[in-house]
């Protein structure tokens, strides 16, 4: 069976000016598969189509790119960790979304680390999917037409300090994406990756450092949490605090340090070992994400300040 459009189709998007971008769901259960394509399908701009295996999933990017991949884990044939590696070989500029299960754990770690850009939970798949999905897209390399005059950048030191105003992240990572393309200090993947892990870290001394919003309010309830962090953002002493963003790069590596004017947080817990199983907890992704994703990462005393390191990977 070759890959099909779900079977929903992608009649719950509404006309837009540019074409939805095409989101290539994998997995052997018809059940998961339906109900994973139905919620992508869902968000305005996003088109599903579906394979039941790795080796369908190939066939249809050979034929027509996609511009991300989510893929179950535990398959017959090829599971997702041969799919990541594969896409991670022959297209390195398609990203990667697992869908997690109990039992996949172990995979997952391997996963991330050969190349996949993120993971959702699959318990958590209505909520956290589709949103995923748009924020690992926004980072992931546009064809565009700076490139030329950005591959003459020897070397960049940028300074930025921003306002308590989720707006800026997406241009920031933009910004710094270009140059790490001039540089040619990474490939299509890597470079998703590094973006990911900025807009982790940004959105993470924004909500949880300057604004101090529990992540337990978005357990609970996402429109919630980001109420209370709209309402923040106008009040003392939240409102008046910055982010500090400094980036060095090189061609050989690119080192970011973020610092919010929070009361900053007890890192002691992030030198415990890594526990597979925190994969399938609500929350906590960042970390996961951003230490599987950049070479060195290391916290102040304080706890809100955070330097990232990565090095050359072409």
């Amino acid at each position: 069976m070759l890959p099909n459009e779900d079977p929903a189709g992608p009649g719950g998007i509404p006309p837009a000016a540019d074409a939805p971008r095409t989101i290539l769901i994998v997995d052997d259960s018809p059940v998961d598969l339906r109900l994973s394509a139905h919620i992508v399908a869902r968000r305005p701009g996003l088109r599903a189509v579906t394979a039941a295996s790795g080796h369908e999933a190939l066939d249809f990017i050979a034929r027509e790119p996609p511009a991300a991949v989510v893929t179950d884990l535990q398959m017959p044939d090829m599971d997702g960790l041969g799919l990541v590696r594969a896409i991670r070989a022959d297209f390195p500029g398609i990203p990667v979304v697992l869908m997690t299960a109990f039992g996949s754990e172990d995979v997952a770690v391997l996963a991330l680390r050969a190349g996949a850009a993120s993971y959702v939970p699959k318990k958590a798949l209505r909520r956290e999917l589709a949103d995923t999905l748009v924020a690992v897209l926004a980072v992931t390399s546009p064809d565009g037409q700076r490139r030329k005059l950005m591959r003459c950048i020897e070397s960049t030191r940028s300074r930025f300090r921003i306002d308590n105003d989720p707006a800026m992240i997406a241009p920031l990572i933009a910004l710094i994406q270009e140059e790490l393309d001039g540089l040619g200090l990474c490939d299509g993947n890597a470079r998703t990756r590094v973006g990911v892990s900025l807009q982790e870290t940004l959105a993470n001394a924004l909500y949880h450092g300057n604004l101090e919003v529990s992540s337990e309010l978005r357990q609970e309830d996402e429109r919630v949490f980001y109420a209370e962090a709209e309402a923040r953002r106008r009040l003392p002493p939240y409102r008046d605090r910055s982010i500090h963003v400094e980036a060095d790069l090189d061609p050989e590596s690119a080192t970011f340090r973020i610092r919010d004017e929070g009361p900053g947080f007890d890192t002691s817990a992030l030198d415990a070992p890594f526990d597979p199983e925190s994969l399938l907890r609500v929350g906590g992704r960042g970390m996961i994400l951003i230490r599987s994703f950049m070479d060195e990462v290391r916290h102040n005393a304080a706890g809100n300040e955070i330097t990232l390191v990565k090095r050359r990977t072409v």
